[in-house]
């Protein structure tokens, strides 16, 4: 009787580990079974494992989730957007070094055009009687970003379908770690039915039962450990069927793991900052203090001539007294960068009443790096309206004179001011929002 293949996947973790050690458990007992079926077994992570909005991915860099990864027995992984962006260069170079998988990533190099030494085009796993199984994979073009950090992101259809036919030849069944999308994922099983599975990530979407495209089976597993899939290959591949294992139903053996890992990511970020003279409220529906001085901030940062951010980012107060990393990753836990927008005073003037819309304090925002519950108040810093005239730190804007407004990027990507996506724009990377508050303490404050 010819062997059954099973492929378990996860996606899109972003570091909520409350139902890991039900996975890790689950996946244990499985490979050991299918081991005594004589079957063959292959676990695969499709990317965003890291979302260092988690202390304990931000104290270690996201080398905390490679190592549960390596723990679990993880056959090979690609990265989502969180691996790459949210790291810097030299952290992401670093992140795997320990890991017992392999990295399965086409599109991405160094800006000179060679591939990382620890990322592959492809890999093929030979099953126990033979069956050769290949991988491919890529990750989200995020194109501009990951200029900024030193890395070359190429087109990802493109760099699939190179590796698919590198290695068709050499295969029986080929399967694609796609952290692209469901529409990338569709559009792709149309251009490239030599492709057997994708595998899919990054838009959070769940297939219970799999969809097919063609000949191409897709598989999803929706987002934050919610679901585990699971692929049955049958029938010498002839067969091939997906559906969904919902965690939550799962025997987890220690229902604190999230919490243990939080105090340990604590400790790693027990760093003091500076010595807190008065106490910050935040306010996510008024301007507030924290808010001003954040603003300032962003500005002192950047040179820019005014700032603009929503009040919804501030997740703690900041206490009385010493405030440490932890402090300062608690108050803005978002994995969001600093960008710098060139806008004349027409179209900053534009932008400001836009900020006034209504209805987005109470907006539940999900999603564009947002680790908040709701949008909150637009506060605005070097920049006022009186009587219908816009000033920029207190003196009335020029229609044709450009400004530099510092503000968010996940403003950038247009879904709330859609000129942001047309203007000129400087994103800061590595830092992240939370790096230009504590830096500001830390030299001006204190000094």
């Amino acid at each position: 009787m010819a062997e059954t293949i099973h492929i378990y996947h996860t996606n899109d973790l972003h570091s909520h580990f409350g139902n890991w050690p039900a996975i890790h458990a689950f996946l244990a007992e499985r490979k050991r079974w299918h081991e005594e079926e004589g079957d063959f077994c292959i676990v695969l992570d499709i990317g965003d494992h890291v979302d260092r909005s988690h202390p304990y991915t931000e104290g270690t860099a996201g080398k905390g989730n490679v190592e549960l990864l390596n723990k679990a027995s993880y056959d090979a992984v690609t990265i989502g957007n969180n691996e790459g962006i949210t790291l810097s260069k030299e952290e992401l170079d670093d992140l795997y070094a320990e890991a017992d998988f392999d990295v399965i990533l086409s599109n991405l190099t160094d800006v000179n055009g060679e591939r990382p030494a620890w990322a592959k085009p492809y890999k093929i796993i030979r099953t126990a009687e033979g069956k050769r199984i290949g991988l491919v994979g890529a990750t989200a073009e995020f194109t501009p970003f990951y200029e900024r950090l030193g890395w070359k992101v190429t087109g990802a259809r493109e760099a699939i379908l190179r590796s698919v036919e590198a290695i068709k030849d050499q295969t029986d069944f080929i399967v694609c770690l796609s952290h692209l999308g469901v529409r990338e994922d569709e559009l792709l099983a149309e251009a490239c039915p030599d492709i057997d599975l994708i595998l899919g990530a990054h838009t959070h979407h769940i297939f219970h039962d799999g969809k097919m495209v063609g000949d191409v089976l897709l598989g999803a597993a929706g987002k934050f450990g919610a679901y585990l899939g699971h692929v049955m290959i049958e029938d010498d591949l002839k067969k091939k069927k997906a559906y969904l294992i919902e965690t939550e139903k799962l025997e987890n053996p220690d229902e604190k793991y999230d919490e243990k890992l939080r105090k340990k990511g604590r400790e790693l970020l027990d760093e003091a900052v500076f010595y807190n003279g008065a106490a910050l409220k935040a306010d996510w529906f008024h301007d507030s203090e924290m808010a001003q001085l954040f603003g300032k901030a962003m500005i002192d940062f950047s040179g820019a001539d005014c700032a603009l951010f929503n009040a919804g980012l501030f997740m703690e107060d900041m206490p009385l007294g010493e405030i440490t990393r932890y402090d300062f990753h608690q108050m803005l836990p978002h994995p969001i960068n600093p960008c710098m927008i060139e806008l004349t005073g027409a179209e900053l003037k534009e932008i400001y009443l836009q900020s006034m819309n209504s209805d987005w304090p109470q907006l539940e925002l999900k999603g564009l790096g947002f680790r908040g519950v709701v949008f909150g108040k637009m506060i605005r810093t070097g920049m006022d309206m009186i009587n219908h005239q816009l000033y920029i730190n207190g003196k009335p804007a020029q229609g044709e004179k450009k400004y530099r407004l510092i503000t968010l990027d996940m403003f950038t990507f247009g879904y709330f001011f859609p000129e942001f996506k047309r203007s000129p724009k400087t994103y800061f990377m590595p830092e992240f929002i939370r790096d230009v508050f504590s830096t500001y303490f830390a030299d001006k404050i204190v000094k």
